[in-house]
């Protein structure tokens, strides 16, 4: 899954579509803007509207025609911004596209109520409105399979193509536990404890959960925990993260397959119980939207593919089709 260099401006060239690749270019076309449940609104400027809604309780940006610009939640850092169309596609492992005009950028601060009142805010969202600099969404791409490698003045590489991790010694299948800075090859230290020691045998390897914690803390800079319990960051493993990491919990874990598509937006971790014990989540994965064929997609890093994928290979990457995830769907997190 190769993923293409980032386009800038509004205005740019398709990208051409490489087989196996995982590939974005832009649309003519925008998402439908999400619906708001409340009334409350407070205007600011002449051009747009302050919206508070609930189901998450979150403030929704709307220009003067009513059309939703961005979506900041409470408690959470991750906000949704409407820009410029874009798709993403893995060929080598699904024939489905994410068509989607959603950019998800990291405020500096959990949002709350009145946020856009605050000092910081009308400069940083004036900026990220005109952002296309890699977001969430094509930052998780750029871990899949040929997707380039890139390093950065200290020759670290930073990004390209990652596996799950190292063959078990039976030769059936591979190891879990590989974190991020496995798959950087340096040692990472943490607040809460011993600093990380990376493996070499895990050199380029990520599992799910060190997948997001790839993306979201060493990439976007979200606090990194090197434990499972409650703290100022992103704890290690899936379920660990579903309970006590950062944001707010959109889909409780009720230990049966959640069906809560409409709490979702793009950017959202969602939590899965596919292994033996039916009251431990054990896979995570990032939600990508709604793909052209009309189904909830994901990305994460699984072991059938040997690292991030968006595709059906080893179970389709969908929450509503009936597969192996979207019966095992059990939580989502909005950080």
């Amino acid at each position: 899954m190769k993923h293409k260099g980032m386009l800038t401006g509004a205005a740019v060239a398709v990208v051409a579509l490489v087989a196996g690749a995982v590939v974005f270019w832009p649309r003519d076309t925008m998402a439908p803007a999400t619906p708001a449940t409340e009334q409350t609104t407070a205007q600011a400027g002449p051009e747009l509207t302050f919206e508070r809604v609930g189901g998450p309780k979150r403030t929704v940006v709307r220009d003067r025609a009513g059309g939703v610009v961005a979506t900041f939640t409470d408690e959470a850092r991750t906000a949704l911004i409407n820009g410029s169309p874009r798709s993403f596609s893995e060929p080598k492992a699904t024939a489905a596209t994410v068509n989607t005009s959603a950019w998800v950028r990291l405020l500096p601060q959990p949002w709350a109520e009145g946020g856009e009142k605050a000092s910081w805010f009308a400069e940083w969202f004036r900026t990220a409105r005109q952002d296309t600099t890699p977001d969430v969404l094509e930052i998780a791409t750029q871990y899949a399979v040929d997707a380039p490698a890139e390093k950065d003045a200290a020759g670290v590489r930073f990004r390209g193509d990652a596996s799950f991790g190292p063959v078990k010694a039976s030769g059936a299948g591979r190891q879990e536990q590989s974190d991020f800075y496995d798959y950087l090859g340096v040692p990472w230290p943490f607040p809460n404890g011993p600093a990380g020691k990376p493996d070499r045998a895990r050199y380029g390897a990520v599992d799910c959960s060190g997948y997001v914690r790839l993306v979201f803390g060493y990439r976007l800079g979200m606090p990194l925990l090197n434990t499972n319990t409650a703290g100022p960051g992103l704890p290690r493993r899936a379920f660990a993260i579903s309970e006590f990491g950062p944001g707010v919990q959109l889909v409780r874990n009720e230990l049966r397959r959640a069906t809560s598509y409409s709490a979702l937006q793009p950017g959202d971790l969602v939590f899965f119980e596919v292994e033996d014990d039916p009251e431990t989540l054990d896979h995570v994965g990032i939600y990508l939207g709604i793909d052209n064929r009309g189904k909830h997609r994901f990305i994460s890093s699984r072991e059938r593919m040997n690292g991030p994928t968006m595709g059906d290979v080893g179970g389709t990457s969908l929450l509503d089709d009936g597969g192996t995830y979207s019966t095992a769907w059990r939580s989502a997190r909005r950080l």
